[in-house]
This record gives structure tokens, sequence and C-alpha cells, in this order.
């Protein structure tokens, strides 16, 4: 038969000393979990993605100054860049970090006449600003009023290895390949996949 007791009083084994330990425990293992978590947080973005912020009209009309991009440090440790990838890299000569697209990569030919940019003798269509090219065009106007590549600055048409020829959108106020030359991949720091600010600009950047 089983006995039970009954008591007015609850019977417990723990001395009132007790909770305040379990609590204050507790409290340690909160801590020390959120500290891990802060940690990992901070490690995985500075070994795989980092903020940046957008510095200049050389992107619009895609990206404007003062939007927040996420760039993605890891994807060219694993494959090379593409063409129509948006990436960042730094530029020593300006002491600063440019965002441009990639336009052509190594063992291409890359000229570019007025709005027709041609890889490998063959015209590229860029759709991300296309709108722009049938505006001016239907008022007879050339978007690119700034520089042809080949040029004074860089001669030499073929992208060398290990580096990336590259654009910026607003062609006629960019400084990108057709004065600083072929990046190479070293100083490429990561392509760019997300604007996160403002709030009302948030989406994933298209790689044409």
């Amino acid at each position: 038969m089983e006995h039970q007791v009954q008591s007015e009083q609850p019977v417990s084994s723990e001395t009132p000393q007790d909770p305040p330990k379990k609590e204050k425990s507790e409290a340690m293992e909160w801590l020390k979990a959120i500290v891990i978590a802060v940690v990992l947080v901070l490690l995985i973005r500075w070994l795989f993605f980092a903020p940046f912020i957008v510095d200049g009209p050389s992107m619009q009309p895609n990206f404007h100054t003062g939007e927040r991009i996420i760039v993605n440090k890891i994807i060219y440790d694993i494959r090379a860049p593409k063409h129509g990838e948006v990436v960042v890299f730094h530029v020593p000569s300006e002491g600063r970090d440019f965002i441009k697209r990639v336009i052509g990569v190594p063992g291409d030919t890359v000229k570019v006449e007025g709005d027709t940019v041609t890889v490998n003798g063959k015209a590229i269509e860029e759709p991300y600003i296309q709108g722009i090219l049938n505006e001016k065009h239907s008022n007879n106007q050339l978007y690119n009023t700034e520089a042809n590549f080949p040029n004074d600055f860089v001669p030499e048409g073929v992208v060398p290895e290990g580096h990336i020829f590259v654009l910026g959108d607003n062609r006629s106020n960019s400084t990108d390949s057709r004065r600083i030359g072929f990046v190479p991949y070293g100083d490429i720091i990561g392509r760019a996949d997300l604007v996160f600010w403002p709030l009302k600009d948030i989406q994933f950047i298209k790689h044409h």
C-alpha cells in the first residue's frame, strides 16, 4: 500500500539559500550564451560577410549614396568572379573601396565605344542600364560621354590572368577600369549581395 504524507507546509529538500544560487547560475549561463552568440556573429561577419556604405554616383541608377549593402566575402575564395556581378574592391592608389560591375574576366578582350561594350568581339546586353540607355538614345544622346576603352590610361584591352575589368553603371561619372586599370583578384573584397538600408530599398542584388 502506498503511503502519502500530507502537510500544510510544502516539503523541500533544499535549504532557503538554494533558490538565489540557482537563479544566479541560470543568469550566468544566459550571459555566457549571449556572449558566445555575439562572438560568433562578429566572427561570421568578419570572415564571411561585411557591411559597406555606397558613396558616390558611379553606380546609379542601381545604387545610390548612403545605401547600406552586405558584401559576401567568401564567394571568391570558392570560385572566380563572373560577368555582370557587382563587386566591392580596394583601390590602393585611392586608399578606399569601390563598387563596380564585372564586365571582363581573365582572357577577355574588352572594348568600349560610346554606349557599345563588346567582349571578345560581341556586343553585350546590359539590362541593368537598358532603361536609361533607351531614354538617352531616344533623345539622340549618349549615356557614356566620359571615356572609351582602350585609351591612353589603359592601352591594353585584354584582361590579364588573375584580374577583372570593371565599369560603373553610371558610365559618364565613374572612375573604373577605364582609368584605374584591371583589378587584381587580391584586391577584391567580395560580391555585393544585399541592400539592407534604407528599409524601403531592401532587396537582393541581381547579378546579370
